[in-house]
């Protein structure tokens, strides 16, 4: 898996952001207004010295809506809280999973398929290194 950083100091690219919502179950009416202009550096990243990218591979995920090929926006400054979405390093291999903390403490993947993956005392080799901000998936 490589790692990907992002740049510095990254040109900035407003794209239009429409005020209304697109809703997933009924169409509604189009409407035409810009609500403002987003950067997607700026949505995706609050902490840019801190962040770094990894596409992600496989299907344990499905779940989370990460698919095969999704990008990860990753935070390293962020103190992973039971329930969120994390990247681990398991004996030098990192993956992607969720976060249980209780009842058990888990890596847990979110497709039926994948068993859990236990966080036992001492960490065995097991360490947090950074929790997941965002997704990017291309359809096209």
């Amino acid at each position: 898996m490589k790692i990907s950083f992002p740049t510095p100091t990254p040109i900035k690219l407003n794209i239009p952001l429409f005020s209304d919502k697109v809703p997933a179950g009924f169409p509604s009416p189009a409407q035409d207004y810009i609500h403002k202009r987003i950067d997607l550096n700026e949505y995706c990243i609050s902490h840019p010295n801190a962040t770094y990218f990894l596409l992600a591979s496989g299907e344990s995920m499905l779940e989370a809506g990460i698919t095969d090929g999704s990008m990860l926006v990753v935070d390293r400054s962020i103190t992973a809280e039971h329930g969120d979405i994390v990247i681990a390093s398991l004996g030098g291999e990192f993956t992607v999973k969720r976060l249980c903390l209780r009842p058990v403490a888990q890596l847990e993947p979110m497709n039926p398929k994948y068993p859990p993956i236990p966080l036992q005392d001492g960490g065995d080799g097991i360490e947090v290194v950074g929790v997941v901000v965002s997704t990017i998936t291309r359809l096209k």
